[in-house]
Formats: C-alpha cells, sequence, structure tokens
C-alpha cells in the first residue's frame, strides 16, 4: 500500500494525515508477520532515527482504535499487530511466537452456520475470530 493509499484510509476514517500515521503504517505493513510494537519502532528507526517511541505507541493506538489494524495477543501476552482487515484466523507456533494467517471460508461458513442456529443468549456476535495454537512443523 502506497503512502496515497494510507492517507484515504487516514481521511475516511476522520484521521489527520500526518506524517508518522503514514511512516508507522507502512512499516506495519512492510513487515507483514504480526509484529510487535518494538519491531515496528526498531524498523523505523533505522530510517527515522528521531521519531519517538511514545509516538509509535499513540500512532498504534489510534490506528487501531480507528479499525486501520488489529491486535493479536499470543499465548505469551505479547501484543502484536495486524493489518490485514479482511476476514481471517490466526495459527499461532507455540514455540518460536510466530503467527501466520489462515483463511478457510469453508470453516468460516461452518462457524456463522452453527451460531445462526444455536446464539449465546443474551450476547451479540460481532465478529468470531480463531487462534489455532500447534507447532509449525517446517520453518
Amino acid at each position: 500500500m502506497k503512502a496515497e493509499e494510507i492517507s484515504r484510509k487516514l481521511i475516511e476514517k476522520g484521521l489527520k494525515v500526518t506524517p508518522q500515521r503514514i511512516i508507522v503504517l507502512e512499516a506495519l505493513l512492510k513487515l507483514n508477520n504480526h509484529p510487535t510494537a518494538e519491531s515496528i519502532i526498531k524498523y523505523i528507526k533505522k530510517t527515522y532515527p528521531n521519531i519517538a517511541t511514545a509516538t509509535v505507541y499513540k500512532v498504534l493506538d489510534a490506528l487501531t482504535e480507528n479499525g486501520l489494524i488489529k491486535r493479536v495477543k499470543t499465548e505469551k501476552d505479547i501484543m502484536r499487530y495486524d493489518a490485514i482487515l479482511e476476514k481471517h484466523h490466526h495459527l499461532y507456533c507455540t514455540e518460536t511466537d510466530r503467527i501466520e494467517d489462515y483463511h478457510d471460508e469453508q470453516l468460516d461458513r461452518m462457524i456463522e452456520d452453527y451460531f445462526q442456529k444455536k446464539g449465546i443468549p443474551e450476547f451479540q456476535i460481532e465478529d468470531i475470530k480463531l487462534q489455532i495454537n500447534g507447532r509449525f512443523l517446517k520453518s
């Protein structure tokens, strides 16, 4: 995604377009591996050494609050970030802390059908995401 597309997405969400927001979202998209805030900061500081750590955290919070990215919490309680907003699930390696996206339309339909029929009393489901824990057999 280019800076112009990022700017458009920020404007659509009613956010001010700032260099910091563009830089953070570009980094998240380029890293493309559900990075931690620390990984994003390290990546950005290679090109923009003067960016404040607090600024990156504030930008990540703003992007999350406005639905431009999502938080993904690992089993080790490490917060990671995901710029892929399309429906998907995650495969989480308990040994390496690696997260991979998992797309399966048949699984999505099965889960949706199940909850449409059964429902959960006094609870409105907005979204369902699975995190499948295990080990990757190959790196």
